[in-house]
């Protein structure tokens, strides 16, 4: 009889799916920017974008306004690798005339109960940090300020709605400054909703807490949700504490169809009619009240107590959940029933005390159902933002309903459970969320704080002024000149080399050409096919060959051996073994060339340590291993650096491009400089390409003063430590290394990875410069981290933020370097404005989400009067190489 009666109150899987459903639809539209202003769900930001990690300590002060009671609290969290805390507690009273007052007097009252507390205590002249937990919808700009949205749970004071509640403690409290000195300058770090507080307080306990539940006077929900979500907060990286503020889920008519007559009736005879419905279908509030309702009904027409309806069952709050909970009792349940109901003088049978205590079950057995399909929802969304398949996690639980009712906690963790079945949900009761969580939250927001600032201080060296870019760019202008000059060219670290490439591609190039391209790990073998005229085009067709670890550091004679085995197979593959074809070298290492196809090695660069090189002619060195070979013939016509390619293969595009930047494994620059200028070459007439070999600029300690103690350490380890130190800050084979030192830094310091190193961060070279593209784009973030040990998303946010500052330094020094040429290039020229176009290369500049925008800016900055284009080259190495043999070609013929 009851059952039909109630029939609307029992709630299947498939509605609850359906609840389910709408809540996540809700959620997505409180998070949206144009959405929220309409949405029920308000999914209001907390600031709170951190969990406890253990590593917490101090004293701290909380206050808790929003029960039945106030209290006030001491929280001592200690940092003894036990995660230990102690919790002291006083509890006020909460007057009626109070929480229906006015503003002022109740944070009087808050500062009167705070100032006694700390008496009792004997803190009255400590400064102790404060969170207060204020339990009511606030919209939130920052952690420490919070303007009430709205009053709930009875509370109506006058003048403090749409005002910051933080600021109004900060005042009354101002008010004991000469009885109560720190009161005066009370440090409130943290304005905490008492869910944010249940969760903080779960998570300090078990570190998977990521999702805080109240289900008691009140019900409201939070969860850690990821920032690119947040539309209403500024900001895309890690995560921040939702306050969903769920009770008001329904305000708009989504639940009309679910809500009872019942429903409607109490609503009603509440203080805030059509608002909260959701929080008056679960909260342990309403539930008694619902109860009674549906009692009187059920009388009045006869199905219980005889039709007789007692006073009691006429006054409003007469049942109350305490009543409700003792008549759901597994065993005591039917004689509580009996007892409470002859209380309420209705005097029941057997069977009315049968169909009571049913119709207390169905009650809130649809509040748990309610409750679970809410939470699934969550649960859901945080899997889904995970992209989990399967997914643990750990729910923070606090309040009335689900401590003392004695079914309700079993029911709402099986409906849970059947409705998320790939999550593995685990319930943690907490102990004074409230308090003790508002105490966590501040004690976190401690630990950020001190950390920030030893983060700033590790990275502060790597923030560049204007002023220190300026000075750069005129060191590397003055090193330029020295280069240059045949008297100081010797010493110069800027070793300006010339290329003698003395021309740019005019359109009439053509013919069938080979292209050798060495530079890296990677040896690559190519036949380039240059047409011109009308049906003008470059095709290519290439072969890679690896270069392993042995070859790279072995002897000159191995090496080359190699590169002509390679080259062998690459034209059996394409079937011209026989054909004598002009051959372009890019050759990627410093080289002092006497013509263009003579090239003495300066040096090794990029990890290779081949033996008898240095001082030799490359170029002789090939036709040597070809000659040993003695399986072909090829004509060298010029030995290429990859960044004189990179010049030629945008030069072919645009014949404005006199610039060539490379920004990848290596860094370098080369540039059309007028015969004039340099001595080293006879001659004053046309232009020859100088290949700058900018990396060794500051190896002669005219930039030590930006140089940091994590660019001395990759130095040291690194095969050619006093060399390349420009290139060491600006190239992708050493960011990587560099950002490693720093997050070795941080993790001694205590600020990364729980102060563990793992092993892999360990190993030199284990950061790749891919991970900082990959971790600066946010893309595979947590694969690129697992590797290296991190443990957290805020361990990943200060990880990225090394990387940032790391990448965005070697972009300024990188434009700084370039401003200087463009400059020097206005300069020859003899013009106020120079357009000129600047082709680039290399992995750092393509793949980088930033560094190439920032190289921009900064050039743009340093050089104002220089309007610069930015060219992706083509494969400058490849195609460059054929372009730089075909130019040489046509201007020998021309010559002839």
């Amino acid at each position: 009889q009851v059952d039909r009666y109630l029939y609307h109150m029992r709630l299947s899987d498939d509605v609850l799916l359906d609840v389910m459903a709408r809540f996540q639809a809700e959620m997505v539209k409180g998070l949206g920017r144009d959405t929220n202003p309409t949405a029920t769900v308000k999914m209001l930001p907390s600031f709170v974008r951190s969990l406890p990690d253990g590593s917490e300590k101090g004293d701290f002060l909380a206050v808790d306004l929003g029960g039945s009671q106030f209290r006030a609290h001491q929280v001592k969290v200690f940092d003894d690798g036990k995660q230990s805390s102690q919790l002291e507690s006083k509890f006020y009273p909460t007057p009626k005339e109070v929480i229906q007052g006015n503003g002022a007097e109740l944070f009087d009252y808050v500062a009167d109960c705070l100032l006694d507390f700390m008496e009792t205590k004997n803190l009255k002249h400590k400064k102790l940090p404060l969170g207060f937990t204020f339990s009511f919808p606030c919209k939130q700009n920052k952690l420490e300020e919070g303007v009430l949205l709205a009053w709930t749970k009875h509370f109506k004071v006058r003048g403090v709605q749409d005002t910051d509640v933080v600021s109004s403690l900060r005042k009354a409290l101002q008010k004991h400054k000469a009885s109560f000195i720190p009161a005066g300058d009370v440090n409130v770090l943290a304005l905490v909703n008492d869910t944010v507080g249940t969760m903080m307080t779960c998570g300090y306990d078990d570190q998977r807490c990521e999702v805080g539940l109240i289900i008691g006077t009140g019900t409201n929900a939070c969860y850690m949700e990821e920032m690119r979500h947040i539309d209403l907060v500024e900001g895309d990286e890690g995560r921040m504490c939702i306050n969903t503020e769920w009770g008001a889920f329904g305000d708009d008519g989504a639940l009309d169809d679910l809500r009872t007559e019942f429903d409607r009736e109490l609503d009603l005879g509440s203080l805030n009619p059509g608002k909260q419905l959701f929080e008056k279908m679960i909260s342990s509030l309403y539930l008694g009240e619902l109860v009674r309702l549906i009692l009187l009904k059920m009388t009045k027409e006869g199905l219980l107590f005889n039709g007789k309806v007692s006073t009691a069952l006429l006054t409003k709050g007469k049942i109350e959940m305490k009543h409700v909970s003792a008549m759901e009792k597994y065993k005591e349940g039917l004689s509580n029933t009996k007892e409470i109901l002859t209380e309420l003088n209705l005097f029941p049978s057997e069977e009315d005390c049968i169909a009571v205590q049913h119709v207390c079950t169905i009650v809130s057995f649809r509040s748990a159902n309610l409750c679970a399909a809410a939470l699934a929802a969550i649960l859901t969304r945080l899997r889904e933002n995970k992209k989990l398949l399967r997914m643990r996690t750990t729910v923070g639980i606090d309040g009335g309903l689900y401590k003392t009712h004695p079914q309700y906690a079993k029911r709402l963790h099986k409906v849970v459970r059947r409705l998320v079945p790939n999550c593995d949900v685990r319930f943690l009761l907490s102990v004074s969320g409230s308090g003790k969580g508002a105490a966590m939250v501040t004690a976190v927001a401690y630990r950020l704080a001190a950390q920030r600032k030893q983060i700033d201080a590790a990275l502060a060296p790597f923030l560049l002024s204007l002023e220190t870019l300026r000075e750069v760019k005129n060191k590397m202008r003055t090193e330029l000149e020295y280069g240059l000059k045949r008297e100081t060219q010797a010493s110069a670290t800027v070793k300006m080399l010339p290329t003698y490439v003395c021309g740019t591609p005019d359109g009439t190039e053509k013919g069938k050409f080979l292209a050798l391209d060495l530079g890296g790990t990677n040896f690559r073998v190519l036949l380039v096919k240059i047409r011109s005229g009308r049906r003008r085009s470059v095709q290519m067709y290439n072969k890679i060959f690896a270069i392993p670890l042995e070859i790279m550091q072995g002897t000159g004679e191995e090496l080359f051996d190699h590169i002509v085995q390679c080259i062998a197979d690459f034209l059996e593959y394409m079937g011209i073994k026989g054909a004598r074809l002009p051959l372009g070298f890019t050759f990627s290492f410093p080289c002092r060339q006497a013509s263009i196809d003579k090239g003495t090695l300066v040096g090794w660069t990029k990890g290779f340590k081949a033996t008898d090189c240095e001082g030799e002619d490359v170029v002789d060195m090939l036709r040597e291993a070809i000659r040993r070979r003695n399986e072909f013939d090829l004509d060298i016509v010029a030995v290429v650096n990859d960044t004189v390619g990179t010049m030629m293969t945008c030069g072919y595009e645009d014949p404005n491009c006199e610039i060539g930047l490379i920004a990848g494994t290596g860094s370098n620059v080369c540039y059309m400089e007028d015969m004039k200028n340099i001595e080293i070459v006879e001659g004053n007439e046309g232009k020859m390409c100088i290949n700058t070999e900018w990396g060794g600029f500051g190896d002669n300690g005219c930039i030590d003063n930006i140089r940091t103690k994590y660019d001395k350490e990759v130095d040291e380890g690194s095969l050619n430590p006093g060399k390349q130190r420009y290139e060491k800050m600006t190239s992708g084979m050493y960011l990587g290394e560099i950002v490693r030192q720093i997050l070795i830094d941080l993790t001694k310091q205590g600020l990364l990875f729980r102060g563990q190193i793992s092993e892999s961060l360990r190993k030199r070279g284990i950061f790749e410069t891919k991970f900082l593209s990959q971790i600066e784009r946010w893309l595979i973030w947590l694969s690129s981290l697992m590797t290296l040990g991190v443990s957290t998303c805020e361990d990943s946010i200060i990880v990225k933020e090394v990387c940032g500052a790391v990448s965005k330094r070697a972009a300024q020094l990188c434009g700084a370097g370039l401003a200087a040429i463009v400059e020097k290039k206005r300069e020859n020229q003899g013009v106020e404005h120079l357009q000129i176009t600047v082709g680039v290369d290399g992995t750092l500049y393509k793949l980088h989400p930033h560094f190439s925008r920032v190289l921009r800016e900064t050039v743009k900055e340093l050089a104002p009067q220089c309007d610069v284009t930015f060219m992706l080259s083509e494969d400058g190495s490849g195609k460059g190489a054929a372009l730089i043999t075909a130019v040489a070609k046509r201007l020998h013929n021309v010559g002839q």
